[in-house]
C-alpha cells in the first residue's frame, strides 16, 4: 500500500503533513513530491506514469487557486485520485474547490473539503480497506477513539453548566 502525495507548491505542506502523519499510523506508506500542473507539467506526467512500478496505487494531491493539478494527475492515471483544495487566494480556496471538483465525465476526482488533508488520508485509507482488514479495522478503532473524544468534550462542557 502505498499513497503519492503530490502538492503544487511547498507552502502546501503545513495542510498536508497531517494527512501523511494519518497515513502512517494506519500503515500506509507514502511518497510526497511538489510538482505543479503549471510551472512543471512534464514533471507531473513522469512522476504520475512511473507511480504504478513504485506501488503507488492512490494519489492524494493538493493545490490551490486555478488548482488544475488533480485533474492533471486524473487524466494520466485509472488510479484513484483525491484532490484537496488549497486556501491560497482572497477567493478563501472557493476557486480551487471548483476547479477540482468540476471535472469532465469520465476523468473522475474525489475532492474533499478546502485544507481537507485528513479526510483524504482517511479516504486512501478506506479505499485500500476494501481488501484489507487489518486496515478495516484500524480504521474501525480510529472511528471510535473519535467518537469518545466527543463524549470527552461533550462531558467538559456539561461539567461547566
Amino acid at each position: 500500500m502505498k499513497v503519492a502525495v503530490i502538492m503544487g507548491s511547498d507552502s502546501d505542506w503545513p495542510i498536508l503533513k497531517p494527512a501523511v502523519e494519518l497515513l502512517k499510523q494506519f500503515g500506509i506508506e507514502s511518497e510526497v513530491t511538489v510538482a505543479s500542473a503549471h510551472r512543471t507539467p512534464a514533471k507531473v506526467r513522469e512522476f504520475v506514469l512511473a507511480a504504478p512500478e513504485k506501488g503507488i496505487r492512490v494519489f492524494i494531491v493538493a493545490a490551490g487557486a486555478a488548482a488544475h493539478l488533480a485533474g492533471v494527475v486524473a487524466s494520466y492515471t485509472s488510479l484513484p485520485v483525491i484532490g484537496i483544495p488549497i486556501n491560497a487566494t482572497p477567493l478563501n480556496g472557493m476557486d480551487a474547490l471548483l476547479s477540482t471538483v468540476q471535472m469532465p465525465s469520465g476523468v473522475p476526482v474525489a475532492t474533499m473539503a478546502v485544507n481537507g488533508a485528513k479526510n483524504a488520508a482517511v479516504f486512501a485509507a478506506q479505499i485500500f480497506a476494501v481488501t484489507d482488514e487489518a486496515l478495516a479495522k484500524k480504521l474501525q478503532e480510529y472511528r471510535e477513539k473519535m467518537a469518545q473524544d466527543v463524549d470527552k468534550k461533550a462531558a467538559r462542557v456539561a461539567a461547566q453548566l
